[in-house]
Protein backbone atom coordinates (compact mmCIF):
# COMPACT_ATOMS: atom_id res chain seq x y z
CA UNK A 1 0.00 0.00 0.00
CA UNK A 2 3.22 2.43 0.71
CA UNK A 3 3.93 1.92 -2.63
CA UNK A 4 0.79 3.03 -4.14
CA UNK A 5 0.46 5.87 -2.12
CA UNK A 6 3.94 6.92 -2.97
CA UNK A 7 2.95 6.29 -6.86
CA UNK A 8 -0.51 8.01 -6.82
CA UNK A 9 1.10 11.15 -5.05
CA UNK A 10 3.52 11.52 -7.23
CA UNK A 11 1.47 11.24 -10.20
CA UNK A 12 -1.47 13.18 -8.84
CA UNK A 13 1.96 16.14 -8.25
CA UNK A 14 3.02 15.82 -11.39
CA UNK A 15 -0.44 17.53 -12.76
CA UNK A 16 0.88 20.73 -12.26
CA UNK A 17 -1.84 23.23 -12.77
CA UNK A 18 0.69 26.11 -14.15
CA UNK A 19 1.37 23.98 -16.78
CA UNK A 20 -2.36 22.82 -17.78
CA UNK A 21 -3.29 26.94 -17.73
CA UNK A 22 -0.30 27.81 -19.57
CA UNK A 23 -0.43 25.13 -22.59
CA UNK A 24 -4.31 25.73 -22.51
CA UNK A 25 -3.73 29.33 -23.19
CA UNK A 26 -1.52 28.32 -26.12
CA UNK A 27 1.81 28.84 -24.27
CA UNK A 28 4.26 26.98 -21.47
CA UNK A 29 4.62 29.69 -18.62
CA UNK A 30 7.66 27.78 -17.62
CA UNK A 31 9.46 29.44 -20.79
CA UNK A 32 8.96 32.60 -18.53
CA UNK A 33 8.29 31.65 -15.01
CA UNK A 34 7.49 29.26 -12.38
CA UNK A 35 4.24 27.36 -13.12
CA UNK A 36 3.16 28.01 -9.54
CA UNK A 37 0.14 30.90 -8.28
CA UNK A 38 3.07 33.36 -8.16
CA UNK A 39 4.44 33.19 -11.57
CA UNK A 40 1.19 32.36 -13.39
CA UNK A 41 -0.29 35.69 -11.19
CA UNK A 42 2.65 37.43 -12.95
CA UNK A 43 2.15 35.89 -16.71
CA UNK A 44 -1.54 35.71 -16.50
CA UNK A 45 -3.05 37.79 -13.85
CA UNK A 46 -5.03 37.00 -10.45
CA UNK A 47 -8.17 34.78 -11.35
CA UNK A 48 -5.80 32.45 -13.10
CA UNK A 49 -3.48 32.39 -9.98
CA UNK A 50 -6.27 31.88 -7.49
CA UNK A 51 -7.66 29.02 -10.00
CA UNK A 52 -4.15 27.55 -10.54
CA UNK A 53 -3.22 28.05 -7.01
CA UNK A 54 -6.53 26.28 -5.66
CA UNK A 55 -6.01 23.23 -8.02
CA UNK A 56 -2.31 22.77 -6.78
CA UNK A 57 -3.58 23.07 -2.70
CA UNK A 58 -6.49 20.12 -3.89
CA UNK A 59 -4.06 18.19 -5.31
CA UNK A 60 -1.91 18.14 -1.96
CA UNK A 61 -4.82 17.68 0.16
CA UNK A 62 -5.79 14.60 -1.79
CA UNK A 63 -2.64 12.93 -1.89
CA UNK A 64 -2.62 13.18 1.95
CA UNK A 65 -6.39 12.01 1.92
CA UNK A 66 -5.63 9.04 0.13
CA UNK A 67 -2.64 7.83 2.84
CA UNK A 68 -4.92 8.65 5.37
CA UNK A 69 -6.80 6.19 3.79
CA UNK A 70 -5.09 3.28 2.86
CA UNK A 71 -1.67 4.18 5.18
CA UNK A 72 -2.74 6.63 7.87
CA UNK A 73 0.61 6.16 9.70
CA UNK A 74 2.74 7.40 6.94
CA UNK A 75 0.76 9.99 5.53
CA UNK A 76 4.45 12.30 5.11
CA UNK A 77 4.95 9.60 2.64
CA UNK A 78 2.34 11.24 0.31
CA UNK A 79 2.98 14.81 1.47
CA UNK A 80 6.85 14.07 0.24
CA UNK A 81 5.57 12.62 -3.40
CA UNK A 82 2.85 14.86 -4.11
CA UNK A 83 5.47 17.80 -3.67
CA UNK A 84 8.19 16.39 -5.61
CA UNK A 85 5.57 15.51 -8.59
CA UNK A 86 5.10 19.09 -8.48
CA UNK A 87 8.91 20.21 -8.33
CA UNK A 88 9.48 17.12 -10.64
CA UNK A 89 6.68 16.20 -12.56
CA UNK A 90 7.00 13.30 -14.72
CA UNK A 91 4.72 14.78 -17.57
CA UNK A 92 6.58 17.94 -17.89
CA UNK A 93 9.94 16.76 -18.35
CA UNK A 94 10.81 16.96 -14.78
CA UNK A 95 10.36 21.19 -14.66
CA UNK A 96 7.73 22.38 -12.40
CA UNK A 97 7.44 24.56 -9.39
CA UNK A 98 8.34 25.45 -6.23
CA UNK A 99 6.33 22.98 -4.21
CA UNK A 100 4.77 25.72 -1.94
CA UNK A 101 0.82 24.79 -2.95
CA UNK A 102 1.06 21.21 -2.42
CA UNK A 103 2.28 21.51 0.99
CA UNK A 104 -0.27 23.52 1.88
CA UNK A 105 -2.70 21.05 0.46
CA UNK A 106 -1.11 18.38 2.58
CA UNK A 107 -0.79 20.16 5.85
CA UNK A 108 -4.65 21.19 5.29
CA UNK A 109 -5.54 17.46 6.08
CA UNK A 110 -1.99 16.69 7.67
CA UNK A 111 -1.52 19.35 10.66
CA UNK A 112 -4.07 22.02 10.10
CA UNK A 113 -2.91 23.91 13.24
CA UNK A 114 0.74 24.02 12.01
CA UNK A 115 -0.27 25.39 8.57
CA UNK A 116 -2.28 27.75 10.55
CA UNK A 117 0.23 29.10 12.50
CA UNK A 118 2.71 29.34 9.75
CA UNK A 119 0.38 31.14 7.28
CA UNK A 120 -0.43 33.25 10.53
CA UNK A 121 3.61 34.17 11.19
CA UNK A 122 4.10 34.68 7.21
CA UNK A 123 1.36 36.72 6.13
CA UNK A 124 2.10 39.30 9.69
CA UNK A 125 5.82 39.06 8.82
CA UNK A 126 5.34 39.91 5.00
CA UNK A 127 4.45 43.53 5.20
CA UNK A 128 6.46 44.11 8.15
CA UNK A 129 9.96 43.08 6.43
CA UNK A 130 8.54 44.87 3.45
CA UNK A 131 8.37 48.37 5.40
CA UNK A 132 11.73 47.99 7.40
CA UNK A 133 14.80 45.54 6.56
CA UNK A 134 13.60 44.94 2.17
CA UNK A 135 15.35 47.94 1.44
CA UNK A 136 18.57 47.18 3.14
CA UNK A 137 18.75 43.35 2.50
CA UNK A 138 17.56 43.47 -1.23
CA UNK A 139 15.85 40.02 -0.60
CA UNK A 140 12.44 39.12 -1.38
CA UNK A 141 9.96 38.79 1.31
CA UNK A 142 8.92 35.17 0.75
CA UNK A 143 12.15 33.74 1.77
CA UNK A 144 12.20 35.80 5.08
CA UNK A 145 8.39 34.69 6.03
CA UNK A 146 9.17 31.42 5.39
CA UNK A 147 12.69 31.46 7.38
CA UNK A 148 11.07 32.60 10.54
CA UNK A 149 7.61 30.68 9.61
CA UNK A 150 8.92 27.21 8.85
CA UNK A 151 11.21 26.98 11.96
CA UNK A 152 7.48 27.92 13.90
CA UNK A 153 5.85 25.52 12.05
CA UNK A 154 8.69 22.60 13.63
CA UNK A 155 7.76 24.17 17.24
CA UNK A 156 3.65 23.74 16.24
CA UNK A 157 4.02 20.38 14.42
CA UNK A 158 5.94 19.05 17.70
CA UNK A 159 2.64 20.34 19.99
CA UNK A 160 -0.09 19.90 17.65
CA UNK A 161 1.03 16.57 14.76
CA UNK A 162 2.32 16.44 11.26
CA UNK A 163 5.99 17.18 11.84
CA UNK A 164 6.90 13.79 9.36
CA UNK A 165 5.01 16.16 6.75
CA UNK A 166 6.18 18.92 7.40
CA UNK A 167 10.10 17.81 6.94
CA UNK A 168 9.12 15.62 4.49
CA UNK A 169 7.58 18.09 2.30
CA UNK A 170 9.95 20.71 3.35
CA UNK A 171 12.71 18.40 2.30
CA UNK A 172 11.23 18.30 -1.08
CA UNK A 173 10.78 21.63 -1.58
CA UNK A 174 14.47 22.67 -0.09
CA UNK A 175 15.61 20.09 -3.28
CA UNK A 176 13.63 22.16 -5.40
CA UNK A 177 15.21 25.53 -4.36
CA UNK A 178 18.94 24.73 -4.48
CA UNK A 179 17.95 22.97 -7.98
CA UNK A 180 16.87 26.48 -8.82
CA UNK A 181 19.62 28.54 -7.28
CA UNK A 182 22.10 26.43 -8.85
CA UNK A 183 20.44 26.45 -12.02
CA UNK A 184 20.48 30.86 -12.23
CA UNK A 185 24.08 30.58 -11.28
CA UNK A 186 25.75 28.61 -14.46
CA UNK A 187 26.85 30.35 -17.19
CA UNK A 188 24.68 30.24 -20.27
Amino acid sequence: MLLLVALASYLLGSLVAGVLYSRARGADIRDRDLPGGSGTYRQHGLAAALLVTACDVLKGAAAVLLAHWLTPDFTWVATLFVVLGHCYPVFFGFAGGGGIAPLMGALLVAAPITLAGMLAAGLALIPLYRATLQARLGLNAVPFATAVAVPLGVLLALRYGGLPDLLAGGAAMAARALHLLTAQKRPA
